[in-house]
């Protein structure tokens, strides 16, 4: 394999738990179901912005999909009150392990970036709160480019601003739609196992497939001695 030099990390999910989220949504909508059913449809209304060219910030989607969910329940909840529902966003702590893995693998000299398609406000407030800030060469955002991950301009514009190529430069994520758009936009790629997330078949098998942070940054390592 050749050398990796840097790692782009997915953020939501793939760093953070988002736990505190999913229950805040669950207990509004009274339905265990109701979170995963918002971050798909989350996900989905972002590609519409991405495929017609239109562009509004991942906070506002958020937002109007929860408000469409809550329509679907049969609640009426004000735009206050959907903000409070989705506050725990910005509050959520790091898997156990993320820390230590990332301080293995900056020790190790690789260039670590964050990168979300969340606003940059809101992905720099979550880095912040989660103490991970001081390991990130870069914390970027798909609003430079107006497009949502999985588009290829995405990753195009990481690389870019990574002074990176695509050979040296891996993808690490929970989401199998991450990995796929990484994989076929060049990159290698490294999917982490989190409960609940899977490898879309389609899409061929990933570069590495680790449990979490830390065996990540392991097998990176002695890869590299």
């Amino acid at each position: 394999m050749e050398k990796v030099k840097t790692l782009i990390f997915d953020v939501n999910e793939t760093l953070l738990d988002l736990s505190p989220l999913k229950a805040s949504i669950n207990n509004a909508l009274n339905n265990e179901q109701a979170a995963n059913i918002w971050f798909a449809e989350l996900l989905q209304y972002s590609l519409v912005d991405s495929i017609t060219d239109t562009y509004h910030d991942f906070s506002e989607i958020a937002a109007a999909v929860l408000k469409m969910n809550t329509e679907k329940h049969n609640k009426d909840f004000s735009d206050e009150e959907i903000r409070d529902i989705l506050k725990p966003i910005t509050r959520l702590n790091a898997y156990p392990e993320v820390g230590e893995g990332l301080e293995r693998l900056k020790k190790k000299g690789f260039q670590l970036i964050a990168f979300s398609n969340g606003k940059p406000a809101v992905l720099n407030e979550q880095i912040e709160f989660a103490g991970l800030t001081k390991y990130f060469d870069k914390i970027l955002s798909v609003e430079a480019v107006k497009k949502y991950k999985p588009h290829p301009e995405t990753y195009s514009y990481v690389l870019k601003e990574a002074n990176s190529e695509a050979e040296n430069t891996m993808m690490v994520a929970a989401h199998g739609w991450d990995i796929t758009g990484a994989m076929r936009a060049g990159l290698k790629t490294a999917f982490i196992q989190r409960p609940g997330k899977f490898i879309f078949p389609l899409a061929g098998k990933p570069t590495l497939e680790t449990a979490n942070i830390m065996t990540l940054a392991e097998e990176l390592i002695n890869q590299s001695v």
